[in-house]
């Protein structure tokens, strides 16, 4: 049974945490093979269960220990059908492993959970194509078939919300929030950014965020800005615009730098847990509505817990 899905608590003004960029955390600090960054695939086997669950214990310790709430996203962002069949799944297999992320959500939320740190667990859904590069773009329609598998997932488990994270154009997003109305579902969207404040498609935020909510009903619950370091989108902050206040969840890289920049590194630029602690305080002080706050690529538990420890100084 669902606990959160029609009144999400994140709704409100109290702080909630996530966690950070989970597939360059079980590559590059676990030693995890994961062929098409695809973390679910770790479900397969108990040693691989698990890992993921090792993964959220510090996050989810974290919230509690604070006293803040925490946003349990499942490891599914590549557990669509195009990227699962590049793994050898057949569609009741996917349906079941996306059913069993939530699963491993519940079991953490029935051990970390308490009065003064709710956990909403979300189905995490990622685009179709790569979260950089839209390439072939869909139409709303298409998006909307294409995702209705994995909500309908989502919808027969105990999620309380989706998540589509590192959307990169507005008609897949419009997609996953139709798809999402239509299974009494509700959804978040989240958008990727590139070095100068825009979408990849170069499209700005306040369009992306515009052309969402007049296109779908009900409109996504909130939205939520990832994959880009603050400094790539701060400039575009500097405005009390309604749109800005739509924008309630931050999940941003650790490294300053662009997409093609990452791609190419055979390194993990983690950054500086301290200063990205500094620059969501200051984010935070600036959009009011910004209370659903984790990291990344790059982001592990350091990032996460100086963001918390700013963030709730400034509280």
């Amino acid at each position: 049974m669902t606990k959160y899905r029609n009144a999400l608590p994140q709704l409100g003004d109290a702080l909630f945490l996530t966690d950070g960029g989970i597939e360059t955390t079980l590559i590059f600090h676990n030693g995890f093979e994961l062929p098409y960054f695809a973390a679910f695939d770790l479900l397969r086997d108990g040693d691989g269960r698990s890992a993921l669950r090792s993964y959220y214990v510090p996050y989810a310790q974290l919230a509690r220990e604070r006293g803040v709430g925490f946003i349990l996203e499942s490891p599914t962002w590549r557990a669509n059908a195009d990227w699962a069949s590049k793994l050898g799944y057949t569609r009741e297999e996917l349906a079941e492993i996306n059913r069993e992320a939530i699963a491993l959500m519940v079991d953490l939320r029935n051990e970390f959970e308490t009065a003064r740190s709710p956990m909403v667990i979300s189905g995490c859904i990622g685009p179709r194509g790569d979260g950089y590069d839209p390439g072939r773009m869909m139409t709303a329609h298409e998006a909307e078939t294409y995702h209705a598998e994995q909500v309908a997932a989502f919808r027969d488990s105990d999620a309380d919300m989706v998540s589509a994270i590192t959307m990169n154009y507005t008609e897949e997003a419009v997609g996953i929030a139709r798809a999402t109305a239509a299974a009494e579902i509700p959804a978040v969207i989240s958008f990727t950014l590139e070095t100068d404040g825009r979408l990849p498609t170069g499209q700005t935020l306040a369009e992306a965020i515009t052309v969402v909510d007049a296109a779908s009903s009900p409109a996504p619950a909130y939205y939520m800005i990832n994959c880009a370091h603050p400094t790539h989108f701060d400039a575009i902050l500097q405005t009390d615009a309604p749109w800005t206040r739509r924008i309630k969840g931050l999940r941003a890289n650790a490294s300053k730098r662009s997409h093609s920049e990452l791609d190419a590194a055979p390194d993990l630029d983690d950054g500086d847990p301290a200063e990205l602690g500094r620059l969501y305080r200051d984010l935070k002080e600036k959009i009011r509505s910004l209370t659903v706050l984790g990291g990344c690529c790059g982001t592990d538990h350091r990032h996460i817990h100086q963001i918390c420890m700013a963030c709730t100084a400034a509280a």
